[in-house]
């Protein structure tokens, strides 16, 4: 299969793709996402295919606005509808009850319940107007790699499997969004983003976190809860403290092989690099950070041979949190130790 790439100004042929039930990677302010029409089984599967992801880990839903939500979900509560009024478009993920039959299980995991999200980026709400569904949209990946913050990320991984992407130039948050249960007793974050549980409560009340790890046979309900993600060919190591960062690049001149380095200015500022070592920075803080984590693992994996990627660490709230969840996904929970 050829995959075509499609500027912004050709959404109408990338919407054909998907009204055809093919699949088209589209842009996010986040990542990129897989596109296909949601209310289309056969095409659904072939995202779980073409990203080599198992089949019980759900989907999110792509959608313009509450408007098409309602279709699908259940009647909106006032938390709900509270929530989408202050923050869709934008980096927030629904969890809901669906209408009974109203997607396929290939959608959801099984589950009686979807994750819907509204983003913030006018060409895929073009698009998904121009194909007139709902799309899905997981990341635009192979099931497990680090997500795609630009559309040569998704070329590279998913080349001759997908019919199109969509190319929009870099995503501006470059982690993926929050995602929030709305069908739990205490809505609760399943997976820390850039919306984070200070900005919640103000609109909506308590809200709970939840670092729950999901067992091998109970059905995650949301994307990223139960298999590895984000890791590159290296092994990542969490380097938790600045003051850590002179005996970690000790141990990596100590190595027979190259070893990258990714903190922001101040830490690499701070610190003599051995030869061996190759920095990429994240910019001058934890926004920055977060920005360009995906794009400094692609990096790596991609562009440069080294067998250890050194990463700065944050304090696990706020944007950290959402920062720390994809850190110690991609490194395996591993951290550097003295």
């Amino acid at each position: 299969m050829e995959t075509q790439i499609f500027k912004p100004d050709q959404i109408e042929a990338a919407a054909a793709l998907i009204k055809a039930g093919q699949l088209v990677s589209f842009p996010t302010e986040t990542v990129y996402g897989l596109g296909a029409d949601a209310t289309n089984e056969t095409a659904v599967k072939q995202v779980y295919a073409a990203k080599g992801r198992p089949s019980d880990n759900p989907l999110i839903v792509t959608v313009t606005g509450q408007a098409m939500v309602e279709q699908y979900a259940e009647p909106l509560s006032a938390k709900a509808q509270a929530l989408i009024k202050a923050f869709w478009p934008g980096s927030l993920t629904l969890i809901l009850n669906l209408q009974p039959g109203k997607l396929s299980k290939a959608v959801t995991g099984g589950l009686s319940t979807a994750a819907f999200r509204n983003p913030a980026n006018q060409t895929t709400l073009a698009l998904i107007q121009a194909a007139g569904v709902p799309i899905v949209g997981p990341s635009a990946n192979t099931s497990g790699k680090p997500s795609p913050t630009l559309a040569q990320h998704v070329y590279h991984d998913l080349k001759g499997k997908i019919a199109g992407i969509v190319d929009d130039g870099p995503a501006q948050v470059g982690v993926e969004s929050t995602i929030l249960d709305l069908t739990a007793d205490v809505p609760t974050i399943l997976r820390p983003g850039a919306v984070t549980e200070e900005d919640l409560e103000p609109v909506i009340g308590t809200v709970r976190s939840t670092h729950h790890k999901v067992g091998k046979t109970e059905v995650p309900k949301a994307p990223g809860m139960k298999y590895k993600h984000y890791a590159p060919d290296a092994q990542v190591y969490i380097v938790d403290h600045e003051s850590d960062w002179p005996a970690a690049l000790a141990w990596a001149q100590a190595q027979d092989y190259p070893v990258g380095a990714m903190a922001i200015d101040p830490v690499l500022a701070a610190n003599q690099l051995p030869a061996n070592v190759e920095a990429y920075t994240l910019g001058p803080d934890l926004a920055s950070a977060s920005h360009r984590l995906f794009a400094g693992l692609r990096h790596f994996d991609l562009e440069s041979p080294v067998k250890g990627i050194l990463t700065q660490g944050f304090a696990d709230t706020g944007l950290g949190a959402a920062y720390m969840n994809r850190l110690n996904k991609s490194a395996g929970q591993v951290h550097f130790q003295k």
